[in-house]
């Protein structure tokens, strides 16, 4: 190393061009802003949804509909598809970690049995839901249901 290549640190003496200090600077005049309008003026904040004093899209669409932020979701499962899990897998107790790993529901979603199709395996169900007739072809074959 010797004075012939020294050279600050990459970044050190990097800056932005300054905008608006004369026509010298190559920035200068209207400053990058163009020549009329609100933004080009100083003080203009881009309002979200503004159109240039045209009526904004979400105002000019209908609203409707009610969405419940206390709603709870749930990946809803047939009886078949146990059945089918039963038959395939040979498991005789079924949780919400069993049909992760089969790839039935994902590890995170809440669980509820339904009635639909036929069951016709004694099965230990734990879910978080189940619907009433689910509960009772379950409990007519001798299987049990458990809420988690």
């Amino acid at each position: 190393m010797d004075l012939s290549n020294l050279k600050p640190a990459y970044g050190a003496n990097h800056h932005d061009k300054r905008l608006g200090r004369g026509e010298g600077s190559g920035r200068g005049g209207t400053s990058t802003r163009g020549s009329k309008g609100a933004k080009s003026r100083s003080g203009y904040k881009n309002k979200f949804g503004f159109e240039g004093g045209q009526m904004p899209l979400q105002r000019r669409l209908p609203k409707f509909g009610f969405k419940s932020i206390n709603r709870v979701e749930y990946k809803a499962i047939n009886l078949s598809t146990l059945q089918e899990l039963a038959d395939k897998a040979k498991v005789d107790t079924i949780t919400p970690e069993v049909l992760a790993q089969y790839g039935i529901a994902k590890g995170n979603n809440l669980v509820k049995i339904l009635a639909g199709g036929s069951l016709s395996a004694k099965l230990v169900v734990k879910a978080n839901a189940f619907s009433g007739k689910a509960k009772e072809a379950i409990e007519a074959l001798g299987g049990s249901v458990e809420i988690i």
